[in-house]
């Protein structure tokens, strides 16, 4: 959660002493920043609870900012009891005012019937609102309406258009996913070489799943040169990190090509390999 509308001073005490003195007297800005200091702790103990507080008392005066957060604090149970149909309530206040995290929250809740009967056209709706003022988690929902034809018309061209906006923003997930259109010459022309390039990309930031297919690409020699100890290394850290956040599905896939690349590397080629992994996990942030 952030402030808007003031900048934060360094000296985050003297600020809240300030934002407090506005916030008693009614200014909304004000309510919403000291909500953010509760919330977050700078310049005040955290406290949810008192963060709620702030948070309402702006909201209920048309902050947008402020609906987004107690939207927020309602989905998390933060401060109050976990609702989701006060979550999306406070979602669409400020979406209609134009916030974009509040557009897109509000068409997660629509798209997984979270507070809202699940309709993938009001999905769609405010994914849209939010993606076309340059939210990068929206267009890449926006791309995955489009790719799996969900309430719009299927359409790689207009999913590969949404999945680049994001990634360009650097979204990892549209990252990926713009690498496998590239792959399989979705929307785009089939070119491995823009394929490893946004897969490289989300690997680099820590997408697991991106780390995977970089390395099948060094395996298969596609949009690259061969080289099976870089497909070992960053298939390696690919099965590391996905076992940390427990993502099942991909368990056998990566531990076929792990066993095919053993089958093919030395002990002193896999011993660098296995080094080049652990540099790899060592530099390259966790999702």
């Amino acid at each position: 959660m952030y402030a808007t509308g003031i900048g934060v001073p360094e000296d985050d005490v003297e600020a809240v002493t300030w934002y407090r003195k506005a916030a008693e007297q009614g200014h909304a800005i004000a309510q919403n920043n000291l909500g953010v200091a509760y919330d977050e702790g700078q310049g005040a103990s955290e406290d949810n609870v008192e963060a709620v507080k702030w948070y309402r008392k702006a909201a209920e005066q048309g902050n947008a900012t402020a609906q987004y957060h107690l939207g927020e604090m309602y989905y998390y149970g933060e401060g109050v009891s976990e609702n989701d149909i006060e979550a999306a309530k406070w979602y669409r206040r400020a979406a209609e005012q134009g916030d974009t995290d509040a557009q897109y929250s509000l068409g997660v809740m629509y798209s997984e019937g979270q507070g809202v009967s699940e309709n993938n056209v009001e999905a769609v709706k405010w994914f849209r609102k939010a993606a076309e003022q340059g939210h990068a988690e929206s267009q890449f929902e926006l791309g995955v309406m489009y790719y799996y034809g969900r309430d719009v018309p299927h359409n790689y061209v207009e999913a590969a258009k949404w999945y680049r906006r994001a990634a360009e923003q650097g979204d990892t997930n549209a990252q990926n996913n713009l690498g496998v259109m590239y792959y399989y010459g979705q929307g785009v022309p089939e070119n491995n070489v823009e394929s490893v390039k946004w897969y490289r990309k989300a690997a680099e930031q820590g997408d697991a799943g991106a780390q995977y297919n970089l390395g099948e690409m060094y395996y298969n020699g596609e949009g690259v040169p061969e080289n099976n100890i870089e497909a070992y290394a960053w298939v390696l850290l690919a099965k590391g990190r996905w076992d940390e956040v427990a993502y099942g599905p991909m368990d056998e896939e990566v531990g076929e090509l792990i066993e095919a690349l053993e089958n093919l590397l030395t002990a002193e080629q896999k011993a660098e390999g296995q080094a080049r992994a652990a540099e790899l996990d060592r530099t390259i942030p966790r999702e």
